[in-house]
């Protein structure tokens, strides 16, 4: 994504006041929709939080604006549900053009997403140290670069998972920009097969997958979950609670005998009790738990 100044050019920015638990959540979304580029504002330790965001949408840019609105609204109000909060507000303004890519930029640095996994931006150069794996990955891009703490927590597990295995084969289940399932390539499996049901997300994962040169390990598709009848090593699954609740008898029957499963997407408390007791019915044993904030993921093991 290359934004060059553009002296006619106005960009509209978008900024959300929320409660502070739900700016993970936020800053994810809205670095996935659009190419949005966000920035934390200073924070207001006990009252709320402003998050900005600059689209590259002119006065003129009238439906496509309004339909942006539409749908972070829609989110907002979901998220603040699921949290039980007040309702985030937006307010919006058009201002006069800048070299946002610079500044854009300037947020995004090589980071360590969980220990020994970096992630490296395509316009940095980052030489990785002993025993340290990289992913190259841009911001910007179908639901974010691995920011949110649900994704670092599923990173964490498939670390887990994977270690010791033999030749695992992965199914990554809403694969979103691919980020699990090039991690699990990564960690020693022999072949990651990823799905989504969205176009966008998998055009993202198989851009990242050949920048990553992963194309011989993994392969990204739209496919249905039923569909597959071979069960794989280890499946995973960073969505939401109801739909793991939904997709609970094609996650099982897909996980081999002995193999493992990692569901994230989860908000600590009443969604994990749940998750643990469905999935227990159907022939899994609990193996760790891993928390972030309010946010939790799980890995288990088939008997």
């Amino acid at each position: 994504m290359t934004l060059q100044p553009n002296p006619t050019r106005r960009w509209l920015k978008v900024s959300i006041n929320t409660d502070p638990v739900l700016i993970d959540a936020i800053e994810d979304f809205m670095m996935g929709i659009s190419g949005a580029g966000v920035e934390l504002a200073v924070d207001q330790p006990g009252e709320t939080t402003t998050l900005n965001a600059w689209f590259d949408k002119d006065q003129e840019d009238q439906l496509d604006t309004n339909l942006l609105l539409i749908q972070l609204t829609d989110y907002l109000q979901e998220l603040a549900a699921i949290f039980e909060v007040t309702v985030p507000t937006i307010t919006t303004t058009f201002i006069e053009d800048e070299d946002w890519s610079a500044t854009w930029k300037e947020h995004f640095k090589p980071f360590a997403i969980i220990p020994g996994l970096i992630i490296v931006p395509t316009w940095e150069e980052y030489q990785p140290r002993e025993q340290e794996q990289v992913i190259i990955m841009d911001p910007g891009m179908a639901f974010g670069t691995g920011h949110h703490a649900t994704t670092s927590l599923s990173l964490l597990l498939v670390q887990a998972a994977l270690s010791g295995r033999s030749n695992p084969r992965v199914l990554d289940v809403g694969t979103g920009t691919g980020i699990l399932g090039m991690a699990a390539a990564l960690f020693g499996a022999s072949r990651v097969m990823a799905i989504d049901n969205d176009p966008e997300a998998v055009s993202a994962a198989k851009k990242n997958i050949e920048i990553n040169k992963l194309q011989q390990i993994m392969e990204a598709q739209i496919t249905p979950l039923a569909s597959f009848t071979t069960p794989f090593s280890l499946v995973i699954a960073n969505i939401v609670h109801d739909v793991l609740l939904e997709l609970a008898p094609d996650l099982g029957r897909l996980t081999a005998s002995g193999g493992q499963l990692i569901l994230s997407g989860l908000i600590a408390g009443q969604q994990v009790t749940n998750i643990i007791a469905c999935f227990t019915a159907l022939g899994f044993s609990l193996n760790r738990q891993e928390h972030k904030k309010e946010w939790a993921a799980l890995l288990f093991s088939k008997e």
